[in-house]
């Protein structure tokens, strides 16, 4: 049987089976970013073109 008084100490970089800080926030927010500008052009350029008319 186990000692369950023992205590086990992982490194945050195992637990999560990533290395941190690679710029993944980086390209999370440009993608955002991106997303945000194209829905906003898909639905002003055609209101505008129906406002023109």
């Amino acid at each position: 049987m186990t000692d369950q008084n023992t205590s086990t100490q992982i490194s945050d970089e195992a637990a999560r089976g990533a290395v941190s800080n690679t710029g993944l926030r980086y390209v999370l927010a440009f993608s955002l970013g991106f997303a945000v500008i194209a829905m906003s052009l898909v639905w002003i350029i055609p209101a505008l073109a129906r406002a023109a008319h």
